[in-house]
C-alpha cells in the first residue's frame, strides 16, 4: 500500500517537476553558456562539433586577459562606489517617501503612490536631455557625480512605491503604544517601525544596487575618461572593436561583475522574497 502511494505521489508531482525543471534550464542556460565560454579559446568558441556545451581544454586565458586591462579594477572601483552611495541616497528617500504616503493621512496620499509608481514606469529616455542638461549647468557631467545623481531618479519611485505597500501592511499598535509611552513619532518610527520593516528596506537596497550595478545608458552618456568608467560601459569598450566581439574576455568579465550580485542575492534570499512579495499588496 505505501509503494502504491508513493507511486500514485509521484505520478502527480511528476508533470509540475518536469515543467520547473524546464523552465529553469532555460532560464539558467544563459549564465552556463556565459560561463563555459569565458574557459574556452577564441577558436573553440565557434566550433560546434561533438559536445560543445563544455569545455574541451578549460584555459583561465580570459580571467588574466581582464585582470590584466589597465583600468578593469578602477571601473569595479567606481561601480561599487557609484551603486552603494546611489542605493543608500534612494533607500534614504523612499523610505521617508514610503512612509508618508502609507503611514501619514494626508487627503491625497493614494494619488501620490500612484503617481509616484507611473514615474517610475516612464521611459528614462524621456529624462535622458534634461537630466543631462541639468548637469551641465552644474558641471558634474563627465564625473562619478553624475551617475551618483541621475541614477536615483531611476530607482526612488519604484523603491517608494514598494516600501508604502509594505509600510500599509505593518501594524499601527506597536508604534502608538510607543508615542502613548513617551516616545516621540521620530523616536517610534526609528525604534519600532523602521526594524519591523527591515525586509522591504533591504528589498529596495538590493533593488537599487542590482539596478545600479547593470546599468549602461547613463553611464556611456554622463560620463567620460577611462578613469571615470563603470564595469558596463569599460568592459564593453575594451572587449570590443567595430563589428568584432572578444567573447572569452567579456564573458570572463561578465561572470566576475556578477558575482557581487549574486553573493547579495544569496545572502538576503529570504528578506528579499518577503519584502518584495509584502511590498507588492496593500490592504
Amino acid at each position: 500500500m505505501k509503494l502504491a502511494r508513493l507511486v500514485r505521489a509521484i505520478r502527480r508531482s511528476a508533470p509540475f517537476y518536469l515543467l520547473l525543471g524546464a523552465v529553469m534550464g532555460f532560464l539558467l542556460f544563459p549564465f552556463y553558456w556565459g560561463l563555459i565560454t569565458s574557459f574556452k579559446y577564441e577558436v573553440e568558441i565557434y566550433d560546434f562539433s561533438g559536445n560543445f556545451l563544455v569545455p574541451k581544454n578549460p584555459s583561465l586565458d580570459n580571467y588574466l586577459s581582464v585582470f590584466q586591462t589597465p583600468y578593469y579594477f578602477v571601473w569595479f572601483r567606481n561601480t561599487v562606489v557609484v551603486s552603494a552611495i546611489t542605493t543608500v541616497i534612494s533607500v534614504i528617500v523612499s523610505v521617508m517617501a514610503g512612509f508618508a504616503i502609507a503611514r501619514l493621512r494626508f487627503a491625497g496620499a493614494a494619488l501620490a503612490g500612484t503617481l509616484v509608481f507611473i514615474v517610475y514606469l516612464a521611459p528614462k529616455n524621456f529624462l535622458f536631455v534634461p537630466l543631462a542638461q541639468i548637469l551641465k549647468d552644474w558641471g558634474l557631467l563627465g564625473g562619478l557625480p553624475a551617475l551618483m545623481l541621475t541614477y536615483p531618479t531611476l530607482l526612488i519611485p519604484f523603491c517608494t512605491w514598494l516600501l508604502s505597500g509594505y509600510f500599509a501592511n505593518l501594524p499601527h499598535e506597536p508604534e502608538e503604544c510607543a508615542m502613548v509611552d513617551g516616545a516621540s513619532r521620530i523616536g517610534a518610527i526609528v525604534r519600532i517601525t523602521l526594524p519591523m520593516a527591515w525586509p522591504g528596506i533591504i528589498t529596495a537596497a538590493i533593488f537599487s544596487f542590482t539596478a545600479s550595478w547593470n546599468e549602461l545608458l547613463y553611464s556611456i552618456v554622463f560620463v567620460s575618461g577611462e578613469g571615470n568608467k563603470m564595469l558596463t560601459n569599460g568592459v564593453i569598450g575594451a572587449f570590443t572593436g567595430g563589428d568584432w566581439f572578444y567573447w572569452g574576455p567579456l564573458m570572463a568579465a561578465a561572470t566576475l561583475s556578477s558575482l557581487p550580485v549574486a553573493l547579495l542575492y544569496l545572502f538576503f534570499t529570504d528578506r528579499f522574497v518577503s519584502g518584495i512579495t509584502a511590498g507588492s499588496t496593500k490592504g
